[in-house]
């Protein structure tokens, strides 16, 4: 970007550098929230999914009797 040349001075200068900026940032095509990323994706959830409900959990623990 170049330098803003002020040619005018005082309140119509700052009147002017005001609607300059208010119709830039109105008619600025760029939208950041369309960018951002939404959620984990395909690979993430291979991941960090759970086991298929097919899977029983094994106890990691298990009484163990003892005969005397």
């Amino acid at each position: 970007m170049g330098k803003t040349v002020r040619k005018a001075s005082g309140l119509s200068a700052d009147l002017a550098e005001f609607v300059q900026n208010l119709a830039r940032s109105l008619f600025d095509p760029y939208r950041p929230e369309q960018h951002y990323m939404r959620g984990p994706g395909p690979k993430w959830r291979a991941k960090h999914d759970r086991a298929p409900l097919g899977y029983r959990a094994i106890p990691a623990l298990v009484p163990v009797r003892i005969k005397r």
